[in-house]
């Protein structure tokens, strides 16, 4: 596909997808979703790529859905809008490597739901993040369900019905943020994020993040058992063996998945 509204980027195992239509504040239009499904799709089989960095050009992250395509049109067009938004967003929990939102300015409605969707968040001091659907008559009901999951009903709720602005520090203190740094040092901090991370075995980090979000809605007996199972299988995996020995012989890991 030739992509016109993101770019994509790649160093060793980290990758950086860049939302790249800055003039419309990068709202996810519906085609910008469609580029960026099929770039998820294309990375999820890349067991090479262990990070994926998500950023966007310009001075913000995200506007939320092109409301310009929301106007006059009918059941069958809206749907094919939000099946194909809630088909992206899925794809970010589901593909096999470790996401990053480096996430400046604003992030707002559907901005704010890819921002949540995503495994990690880095977060410049000036981001603020926000669900205002319902200042326009339009709540912010897809984008409730990654906020509700990241920080709970309460400041959930508090977000979705006043659709004020979350600052960045505020945002972290709810557990949306992972970390909040000053704006020149946002490409650094989010770099050194995925760096780190990827020098782990690109099968175990596939490993762990399926099962983190496989987990997380099972009741405490279900969730144990899961876990149970799921580290039976990766302690028989070869990363981990090597990795287990590497500890026991106090020296580097070598990993067969890189």
């Amino acid at each position: 596909m030739n992509y016109t509204q993101i770019t994509f980027d790649r160093e060793g195992a980290i990758g950086v997808l860049t939302l790249n239509n800055a003039g419309k504040i990068n709202a996810l239009s519906i085609r910008m979703i469609k580029e960026i499904s099929h770039l998820l799709g294309q990375i999820a089989t890349d067991d090479t790529l262990k990070v994926l960095i998500l950023k966007a050009a310009g001075k913000h992250f995200c506007a939320g859905h092109y409301l310009a395509e929301m106007v006059d049109a009918g059941v069958k067009e809206y749907k094919f809008i939000f099946d194909q938004c809630t088909r992206m967003m899925m794809l970010l929990h589901d593909i096999p490597q470790v996401v990053i939102a480096q996430v400046q300015g604003i992030a707002t409605a559907a901005g704010c739901q890819l921002a949540a969707w995503c495994d990690l968040v880095v977060a410049e001091e000036g981001a603020r993040f926000s669900t205002p659907g319902v200042k326009i008559g339009l709540f912010c009901t897809t984008p409730m369900v990654a906020i509700t999951r990241a920080i709970g009903r309460k400041a959930a709720m508090e977000m979705l019905v006043t659709g004020r602005e979350f600052p960045a520090q505020e945002a972290k203190s709810l557990g949306l943020v992972n970390r909040v740094v000053p704006l020149d040092q946002l490409d650094r901090t989010t770099w050194e994020m995925a760096e780190q991370i990827a020098e782990a075995s690109g099968f175990a980090l596939a490993t762990g993040k399926q099962g983190l979000y496989a987990q997380a809605d099972m009741t405490d007996a279900q969730a144990l058992h899961y876990a149970k199972h799921t580290i039976v299988m990766n302690n028989m995996a070869e990363d981990a063996q090597n990795g287990i020995k590497a500890f026991l012989e106090r020296r580097p890991p070598e990993w067969k998945n890189r």
